[in-house]
């Protein structure tokens, strides 16, 4: 019976070989990597692509993978590729394009097996193997592309060899891919490093404690690491934040500085133009000061002529309305002549006797009426006169004022401002 294996499994087995195929493998990546991890800690130190436990697992790794593969036809036939499905890692994981993009640039690497082992070996080293193969065995619709349905990596058994890669991180390895020849290697499992006595099991149980301890400590410090390289990328990410916006300061400090250089340009030139200014108005003041008693004497002229101005409107004023009154009474009068002459002329028409005498009365009304119409055209026409008089007179005084005091009045004006 192989070790690690039930009854049960091995009936079910018996009734279907995939499945027998399956359990075998899964025994066989068991005790390959239990004996990985056991030899490597007992070798202490980093392992190598010479090291024999670790070729032993990549060959039964190898079966793993090639497991229920479908055949896929090319130009030179049919042919099982791995390359296929862990080159689609890259899709479902960006971390793993590196690994994709270094194993097509192997210069020593033609076939696809070849680049297949290749990323099998730099994922170890990586200590990224199990997190890659759990990304793509949770992908079935992707695996069907390349498994049949009863293959080890789309069945349970699959889940399983991906949780015992896990304990592989306590490895260090350090592999030359570039000068290994892996796409000519034939994949032989060697089962006699598995076949075991009393004595190795006694001594392998010895070792299980110290294996035990060692991994504990080993997961410890890989755990303290991982925390400690989230807090150097938290670090370094503050970091960059503090030196780009150090280096936005330092920016808008230089862009203060040459605003403060500016503005105080401005200032001086402004103080300069300001100094300027005062000089012209203190000698402008002095021009005015010597002229002061002429302006004065001046405006006490123009003031008392205005004075005499306005008292003679005032008086013209008077006139025209006591005129105008006088106008108002005649037009009055002339009103009521009007209405006297219409009652004559009514009272001549029942009247043939008084005919005579009303005409003399009505010649003489229309003689008064000529007399007071004549006398209205008169006033008028004086007050025309008038008028114009007045007007004459305040545009002389205007003109005379303009031209004799148009410079006192600048002059008073700037001594004022």
């Amino acid at each position: 019976m192989v070790p690690g294996s039930n009854p049960g499994c091995i009936t079910s087995a018996l009734r279907d070989p995939m499945s027998m195929e399956r359990t075998n493998l899964l025994n066989m990546a068991k005790l390959s990597i239990k004996g990985l991890i056991e030899s490597a800690l007992s070798f202490g130190r980093t392992l190598d692509s010479d090291y024999p436990p670790l070729q032993q697992f990549f060959v039964v790794m190898e079966h793993c993978l090639k497991h229920g593969l479908k055949v896929k036809k090319s130009f030179l036939g049919y042919n099982k590729s791995l390359w296929g499905p862990l080159e689609m890692v890259e899709k479902l994981c960006p971390e793993a394009g590196e690994i994709a993009a270094s194993v097509r640039d192997l210069p020593g690497l033609k076939t696809p097996l070849g680049r297949a082992r290749a990323w099998l070996r730099l994922a170890l080293m990586q200590k990224r193997l199990a997190d890659y193969l759990r990304l793509l065995i949770t992908r079935k619709d992707l695996l069907s592309d390349f498994y049949d349905n009863s293959a080890v990596m789309v069945e349970e058994e699959g889940a399983v060899i991906v949780g015992l890669l896990v304990g592989l991180n306590v490895i260090d390895a350090n592999l030359c891919v570039k000068g290994e020849d892996l796409d000519t290697q034939v994949g032989v499992i060697d089962f006699s490093m598995y076949l075991k006595n009393d004595i190795d099991d006694y001594r392998s149980g010895e070792r299980n404690g110290q294996v035990a301890a060692i991994l504990d400590q080993k997961n410890y410090v890989e755990e303290l690491n991982r925390q400690l390289n989230s807090s150097v990328h938290g670090l370094q990410g503050r970091v960059d934040n503090l030196e780009k916006s150090n280096s936005k300061l330092i920016e808008e400090l230089a862009i203060a500085k040459n605003n403060i250089i500016k503005l105080q340009e401005e200032n001086h030139q402004l103080r300069n133009e300001n100094t300027i200014i005062l000089i012209k108005a203190q000698q402008q003041l002095e021009v005015c000061l010597l002229q002061c008693p002429d302006v004065e004497n001046e405006l006490v002229v123009q003031v008392s002529m205005k004075q005499e101005m306005d008292l003679a409107m005032k008086l013209l004023e008077k006139d025209i309305h006591e005129k105008q009154d006088t106008l108002i009474g005649l037009r009055h009068q002339l009103d009521e002549v009007k209405a006297i002459n219409v009652e004559m002329y009514t009272k001549m028409q029942t009247s043939d006797d008084g005919m005579k005498q009303k005409n003399d009365i009505i010649t003489r009304l229309e003689e008064k009426t000529n007399q007071i119409t004549a006398t209205m055209k008169q006033l008028e026409q004086s007050d025309k006169d008038l008028l114009s008089q007045t007007r004459t007179l305040a545009m002389s005084f205007v003109k005379c004022a303009s031209t004799d005091t148009e410079n006192q009045y600048k002059l008073v004006k700037d001594i004022s401002f």
